[in-house]
């Protein structure tokens, strides 16, 4: 796929209004990880050099339904964004302007504090596009949504994509057209539904597909086999049967599972095989030999994708699959990408961030992109 990128806009003496995406964890009221800020930086740095006047940056933060909340203002984002770049960067507190500060890097308050933002509002995307004369995309995890500082400004500003954004979609798709082989992907979570268009998708490019988390218990019970207290949904059970019935033998199920009264940390655990999970028990992690297996298929790769945890790797003992999965991949020699969202989160925990080749600063929009969709915001930067 083909974007519009900085490459073909001329910012030079001009102002640029840049969609980054600083949705960024917060404890306490501070940044507990920087991630996607410092994932701006190039973008930001680049459209400088290239000779911008100003660039009024946007974001959302949260969900705070339409309107101002201080637990969701991007005042901590502003002041660790002026130190990463070395100078202060305002706060513009109404969202669509106007911008009274001259200072070459402002930043807007949250856009979701102003309605318009998430329903598309064309009033909204016109009042944010007069802040600027030309517009960059560089918010990935924003890219499946239709929102006005996604779809609807890139339509009425010269647009391009940022060189985050750029990054993104050449690297997720190099996953679905040229991947080399053996090509892995490794899918976790806790609802099979909120990753079934993935997986179906997958299968046609993939060699192997090993799935983790809660959602394989709703691949046991459409194999028919008790899985005690463990969350599965039984309205996707005929599915997952139609699923697995075309999926030969590219679908690996774990073979084991760790369970337990409850997921609490200092519990009472124990291996089971996936057809004696005991009455009264929920499955919390995959078990050892899934793990054995998942690590011998993610070594023999030479591309791997990763999106969601094997189980609630916050809790021991049921972090081990998540673990063993997250130190495979930062210590093979494939070519690693993981999609964001709680997996980048588990292999900070593990110390394997640096060790990948690609973490999407997206985790939705990773997946909505894998499942072939067409994302709002990618569609209007097409070249």
């Amino acid at each position: 796929m083909k974007l519009r990128t900085i490459d073909d806009l001329d910012v030079a003496g001009k102002r640029v209004l840049v969609r980054v995406d600083f949705n960024v964890p917060l404890d306490a009221g501070a940044i507990a990880d920087d991630f996607r800020i410092r994932a701006a930086l190039p973008t930001i740095t680049e459209l400088q050099e290239r000779g911008a006047v100003q660039l009024v940056l946007c974001s959302h933060l949260g969900r705070p339904m339409g309107a101002p909340d201080p637990t969701y203002s991007l005042r901590p984002v502003a002041k660790r964004l002026g130190a990463l770049l070395g100078v202060e960067v305002p706060l513009a507190l109404n969202p669509d302007g106007p911008v009274s500060s001259a200072a070459p890097v402002v930043l807007l308050e949250n856009l979701r504090f102003h309605p318009g933002e998430t329903t598309n509002d064309p009033a909204f995307a016109k009042a944010l596009s007069l802040l600027a004369d030309c517009y960059v995309d560089d918010a990935f995890g924003a890219a499946h949504r239709a929102h006005a500082s996604v779809a609807g400004v890139a339509t009425l500003l010269p647009s391009a994509a940022g060189r985050l954004l750029e990054k993104e979609i050449a690297v997720l798709s190099g996953l679905l057209e040229s991947p080399a082989r053996p090509f892995v992907a490794v899918l976790g979570g806790a609802k099979v539904s909120d990753k079934l268009k993935v997986i179906e998708n997958l299968l046609g490019v993939v060699d192997r597909l090993l799935i983790g988390g809660a959602m394989c218990f709703t691949f046991y019970a459409a194999r028919g086999l008790e899985i005690g207290t463990s969350l599965f949904e039984p309205d996707q059970v005929d599915t997952v049967t139609r699923l697995m019935a075309g999926a030969a033998d590219k679908l690996m199920i774990p073979v084991d599972v760790v369970v337990a009264r409850e997921p609490a940390e200092g519990v009472e655990a124990a291996d089971v095989k996936a057809d004696a999970i005991p009455a009264g028990h929920g499955g919390y992690d995959i078990g050892p030999e899934s793990c054995r297996a998942y690590v011998d298929a993610i070594r023999a790769a030479k591309t791997v994708f990763w999106n969601g945890p094997m189980g609630i790797f916050e809790i021991p003992p049921f972090d081990k699959g998540t673990r063993a999965v997250a130190a495979a991949i930062a210590k093979g020699d494939a070519y690693s990408v993981v999609g964001g969202g709680d997996s980048a989160m588990a292999l900070a925990r593990f110390g394997y961030a640096a060790d990948v080749d690609h973490v999407s600063t997206g985790g939705g929009a990773s997946l909505e992109f894998l499942e072939g969709r067409d994302l709002p915001g990618i569609v209007p930067l097409r070249a």
